[in-house]
């Protein structure tokens, strides 16, 4: 039985030859690609770092079971699809809504279970029925205005959480993020999160040091003195240890809230699969069904023993664009360094200490990327929101959606947010396209949402793109 877990030496192991490509069934020698596996856990570690911290879970089992669905998604695909999964940060707003309600960590993870259960169900359909079924149920229209307001209904998060506790750093860590982003090349500009983090722990040391306790909120939520970044947590954790697991939850208010990120995650790994095989020169079409339903058996594994969701990562595969190495070893080894350092506490408690005003600073741009993926995915499918049939709904849907709009059905149930805003844009366009007259429904056709994908790693890099790798650098800019 092919698991993919057999690999051609390329050339002499060492360094490919100018412009050839370390296919997903070749690797390196062993050393080099260690180092390369090395790297792909760097670059997952800004957003991996972020993501529990924000959903309130235990980053240190994050780290290790994003290790695991590594490993769960390259057996399922046979070692065919390149990827790393790392914590999704598409849940951030599900777990903040659900906490706001009074909803525990298990309750959290009890919610995104079902969702992992339902991404696992719609990976078989698509793998059954092709990806029209998808299409047909969530066109371009649909998909982009849930992933949009799922991102844009965490500012308030930011707002009213991160950026009081400390607001000149989270002003400092902005700025240096985003210049990092923009301004820095290859590997470096695809760990930009994971230095703005290093950027701000730094700047709250020394600001520690120079002016002392600040007095504003406290991650508590009440407003003292207190000391920006406290690390007295790692100095009582210990070097080798379990991280801490809890089982889930489940309350009908909380899934209802957490089913619609189900839409992004598929559009998430439409996009990421058809980006690798751009890469790869590989038709990987017929892998569509397989990797979502990997994500959600991924998914489920980790919710359940009290982890995170986890979800294919652009990062790495910005990574593999910039080195040209699409060898499946190099994420075994990524797998293997992820749960070791899931099984060092102190570890967790550095990350765990992260500062709250550093925090404000990364989520104003991590939130704001992640609501403008959904016009990116308007814009990939050529959606013409000059056609009032696609506007109404998502329009509607959004302002719900990031304004918190509830609709009260008794004193114990209610909609609002996200999932009251998802059902207005599905239902809503569905409902609109069914009485609306022929000429709106006659407008250009959407392109598929899984045939087109969602990223732009499938386009051919521009001149300065290619520019740091033509010149030996071993790294190209982003693509």
């Amino acid at each position: 039985m092919n698991l993919g877990v057999r690999w051609t030496l390329h050339g002499d192991g060492r360094t490919p030859a100018p412009g050839a490509v370390v296919r997903p069934d070749e690797r390196l020698s062993w050393p080099r690609t260690a180092g390369l596996g090395a790297q792909h856990v760097v670059a997952m570690f800004g957003a991996s770092f972020v993501a529990p911290v924000l959903m309130g879970l235990d980053p240190n089992l994050a780290i290790m079971m994003s290790g695991f669905a590594t490993v769960i998604f390259l057996l399922a695909t046979r070692g065919t699809v390149p990827s790393y999964l790392g914590c999704s940060l598409s849940f951030v707003g599900v777990a903040a809504a659900i906490r706001a309600s009074g909803g525990s960590s298990a309750t959290v993870t009890g919610a995104v279970f079902v969702v992992g259960v339902v991404l696992f169900l719609a990976g078989l359909a698509v793998r059954r029925f092709g990806a029209r079924i998808i299409h047909a149920a969530m066109p371009p229209v649909v998909t982009g205005a849930v992933v949009m307001l799922i991102g844009f209904n965490l500012a308030p998060v930011t707002a009213s959480t991160y950026w009081p506790q400390d607001q000149w750093t989270a002003l400092l860590v902005m700025l240096f993020t985003g210049l990092a982003v923009v301004c820095l090349r290859g590997f470096w500009s695809r760990i930009a999160i994971f230095l703005g983090l290093v950027f701000g722990y730094a700047l709250s040391w020394v600001l520690d040091l120079a002016f002392g306790k600040i007095h504003s909120m406290a991650p508590s939520g009440q407003v003292t003195d207190h000391w920006r970044l406290d690390l007295s947590g790692v100095g009582k954790a210990d070097w080798i240890g379990l991280p801490s697991f809890h089982g889930p939850s489940f309350e009908w208010s909380a899934i209802l809230v957490a089913l619609p990120v189900v839409i992004a995650l598929i559009a998430e790994n439409a996009g990421h699969v058809k980006a690798v095989g751009e890469m790869t020169g590989d038709d990987l079409d017929d892998k569509l069904g397989t990797a979502i339903s990997a994500d959600g058996a991924a998914s489920m594994l980790s919710t359940a023993l009290g982890g995170p969701p986890n979800t294919t990562y652009s990062e790495n595969i910005g990574v593999m664009a910039a080195t040209r190495v699409y060898s499946t070893a190099a994420y075994w080894a990524a797998a293997g360094f992820a749960l070791l350092f899931g099984l060092c506490p102190k570890f967790g408690a550095v990350v765990a200490a992260i500062p709250g005003g550093v925090l404000g600073g990364i989520t104003v741009i991590l939130y704001g990327m992640i609501g403008l993926l959904g016009a990116q995915i308007w814009i990939n499918a050529g959606v013409d929101l000059r056609n009032p049939l696609n506007l109404v709904p998502a329009a509607a849907g959004i302002i719900i959606g990031v304004g918190g709009v509830k609709l009260t059905f008794t004193d114990t149930f209610e909609l609002g947010g996200i999932a009251l805003g998802t059902i207005v844009v599905i239902t809503g366009y569905h409902v609109l396209r069914a009485f609306a007259p022929a000429h709106l429904k006659a407008a250009p056709e959407q392109e598929p949402l899984l045939d087109s994908g969602t990223s732009s790693y499938e386009k051919e890099p521009s001149a300065y793109e290619k520019e740091p790798y033509e010149k030996g650098s071993g790294d190209t800019a982003k693509s």
